[in-house]
């Protein structure tokens, strides 16, 4: 794991063309990339080519890194422009016979205003919860691909409306509103509504 005192030198030492340095880099930033990738394709293979082809990129362009931004925020918008343009190269389809992974590595329960019974969840509810991941994986495939990604940002990466809407050259706006369509169209699958609290914090941007 690179230390935060370790990264500018790295950099610096990758940008002059060495490639230990740069294989270091990717070393510490891959599985944090990949594990995006699979979020957004539900595919093993299609999220190593899409990795791929983000440290194939950032290695061309690592020399106008100016750091104006950190390290990550530069490759995630290298990240997001890749996922763009694979959104708009062609339409991924998936297979309901592919299983994702734990629902909390993308959203809590809570961010769907599931609450799980604390301290202890008897078998019949831990069942119920694993059910209804599996239900809120499933419909996060079906989301159209550029509200999934929006989805992904803002709940995997913690990113604001704002900067998201700046990664993706959209307006807040629309960020809110596919928020709003994504997180209805899942809590549809889940037998949920919406609540007045959340309806108000995108109803201005609909």
């Amino acid at each position: 794991m690179i230390r935060e005192p370790e990264l500018p030198e790295l950099i610096a030492r990758a940008k002059k063309g060495d490639h230990e340095a740069f294989c270091l880099l990717t070393r510490a930033y891959q599985r944090r990339i990949y594990a995006l990738a699979l979020h957004y394709t539900r595919d093993p293979h299609e999220a190593e080519d899409l990795s791929q082809e983000v440290w194939l990129k950032a290695f061309r362009a690592l020399g106008g890194f100016r750091g104006e931004s950190g390290f990550y925020t530069w490759l995630r918008q290298i990240t997001i422009n890749t996922f763009l343009n694979h959104q708009r190269g062609r339409k991924t389809v998936f297979n309901e016979d592919k299983k994702a992974f734990r629902l909390g590595a993308v959203v809590s329960l809570d961010d769907l205003g599931i609450v799980v019974q604390e301290p202890q969840v008897v078998a019949e509810e831990r069942l119920h919860q694993q059910l209804m991941a599996e239900k809120v994986m499933q419909g996060l495939s079906e989301l159209p691909a550029q509200q999934r990604l929006i989805f992904l940002l803002k709940h995997r990466e913690g990113m604001t409306y704002e900067e998201i809407a700046e990664a993706c050259g959209i307006s807040a706006g629309t960020v809110k509103k596919a928020l709003f369509r994504a997180l209805q169209r899942l809590r549809e699958g889940l037998g949920l509504k919406l609540g007045e609290a959340e309806n108000a914090t995108y109803a201005t941007h609909k």
